[in-house]
């Protein structure tokens, strides 16, 4: 383990003091690398417009809403209250998915990537979802916890700490990875504007907002390292316990098409949405085959873009089964903390610091409708 004052190579610290050979060990307070403009506040910047266009149509879709709950007259406002409500259970298999950060290094030679971390989320998730259906609007909420107790796939950890040859990977390692229960749960409102655009009864439009809230617990075990000139080194027991928060505010549009006179089932419709997010990221980062008590901690602000397309076919009057394939990307930068009080170190810096997840879902669901 590196000492106060000295830097060794194996195994790496990723503190970028250690780059620093004349810099005290003992540090504290904001680094910014000179002359250089945090790409998270550029990117802080570019996201406040889309964030107030975002409010902009959470405000345009509830007066929508409202508007059209007073406006019915005195006999139609028992069909706009006339709904019914749904429940189903669904199971969840992410595929081809993961969620990552980075940073750079925020002194001489300025290498982004310092380091780059990329967890597994393959596994399964399970959970109930609700609706309430109203003629004019719906209202839905969707709660899934992990199933699976380990990640399919390897969590991967990369540094590139050599000053003279900074696009050289110095370090590599692989480890398996723990899943500890971890949360999804999304809340959403619809608004049916079809019959206002002049579209056919069979194809409902409406556009969307919600919320999505996302908590990975990881924790990478049984590792292998690979350091320059040295031969593969275990990584016996836990390594990293890792935390990560995602809220996501989406606007988007979702629609509904109705192909029951095509198929002998009692229902059968196409389902296909597209919305955009404003992202709020949180990750907490415990190394724990490091000195003292390493934490890295990030804090980032970004966007977010959703894809889904589904089917749902009726089995019987009141039940259905649909089937659903989603694509999330999420792509985020702010700002990296890295914290060891045993060893009197606290500082912050913006340079290079990403935080990114790609999640792909494949969902069968159940559903029941009152």
């Amino acid at each position: 383990m590196t000492t106060p004052g000295q830097c060794e190579t194996k195994p790496i610290t990723k503190d970028p003091c250690c780059l620093q050979p004349n810099r005290r060990y003992s540090v504290s307070g904001h680094v910014q690398s000179p002359g250089m403009i945090s790409r998270g506040a550029r990117m802080s910047t570019w996201f406040k417009p889309g964030r107030n266009w975002l409010f902009a149509g959470f405000g345009l879709i509830l007066v929508l809403l409202a508007g059209t709950a007073f406006g019915e007259t005195d006999k139609e406002e028992d069909s706009f209250l006339a709904g019914h409500w749904s429940v189903g259970v669904k199971i969840r298999r992410l595929l081809d998915s993961h969620t990552s950060y980075e940073f750079g290094n925020p002194f001489p030679p300025y290498q982004a990537p310092l380091s780059r971390l990329e967890f597994p989320l393959d596994s399964w998730w399970g959970g109930l979802e609700t609706r309430a259906s109203y003629p004019r609007f719906s209202l839905g909420l969707e709660a899934l916890r992990s199933l699976s107790s380990e990640a399919d796939g390897r969590m991967s950890d990369s540094d590139w700490d050599d000053g003279e040859n900074p696009g050289f990977r110095t370090i590599y390692s692989e480890s398996y990875c723990r899943i500890e229960p971890s949360y999804a749960i999304r809340a959403d409102a619809d608004l049916r504007v079809s019959d206002w655009v002049g579209l056919p009864s069979t194809i409902d439009l409406r556009p969307v907002i919600g919320f999505r809230w996302q908590h990975f617990r990881l924790v990478t075990h049984d590792g292998v390292q690979y350091a320059q000139g040295y031969p593969p080194q275990p990584l016996p027991g836990d390594g990293i316990q890792f935390t990560q928060t995602y809220r996501q505010y989406f606007i988007g549009l979702k629609t509904d098409l109705d192909l029951s006179e095509y198929v002998p089932l009692h229902r059968f419709n196409l389902l296909m949405q597209v919305d955009w997010a404003y992202v709020q990221g949180e990750n907490e980062d415990l190394h724990l085959l490091r000195e003292g008590q390493r934490f890295t901690l990030e804090n980032t602000r970004g966007q977010a873009w959703h894809g889904l397309l589904g089917l749902k076919a009726g089995l019987l009057e009141n039940l259905t089964i649909g089937l659903e394939l989603d694509f999330l990307w999420l792509s985020t930068t702010g700002s990296h903390r890295l914290l060891n009080k045993p060893l009197d170190m606290d500082f912050t810096f913006h340079h290079g610091v990403e935080v990114w997840s790609r999640q792909v879902g494949l969902s069968l669901a159940l559903e029941y409708v009152f």
